[in-house]
């Protein structure tokens, strides 16, 4: 399933050369992990509150154009299936007008208990990633 929300692009994203500062692709990667937990109508305090953690074990982001301040841009989320010792979600940022590629990637995710164990991920997780 893949979700798709949008964001602006604000003047403090931008550095000096009016660009978005690379950082931030991961913080609008979250974004977009966050609304699609949120879509399959499980907010990310909900798993907390049931005493499970997702520690970025893994990323990546591959640039293709610079977003600029007050772009609206398109965060693309997607979970890869094929991943069983935790969870990997892909990516894709788009600026809205033009549908221009912005940037690619992905974050890969442990789960953890409470007491900072790794655990295999929950069943309640793989049922919402298995659903159509």
């Amino acid at each position: 399933m893949d979700h798709r929300t949008t964001c602006r692009v604000i003047y403090g994203d931008t550095d000096r050369m009016g660009q978005a500062y690379y950082g931030n692709y991961f913080r609008w990667f979250e974004i977009g992990r966050t609304e699609l937990f949120r879509a399959w109508g499980l907010p990310y305090r909900d798993i907390e509150d049931r005493g499970f953690f997702l520690p970025v074990s893994e990323c990546r982001a591959k640039f293709s154009a610079p977003a600029r301040y007050d772009d609206i841009i398109v965060i693309e989320t997607s979970v890869d299936p094929g991943v069983k010792g935790g969870i990997k979600f892909d990516y894709r940022i788009y600026r809205e007008e033009g549908q221009t590629l912005l940037a690619e990637g992905f974050t890969r995710h442990a789960f953890v208990d409470r007491s900072g164990r790794v655990v295999r991920p929950p069943q309640f997780i793989r049922d919402l990633i298995a659903a159509p």
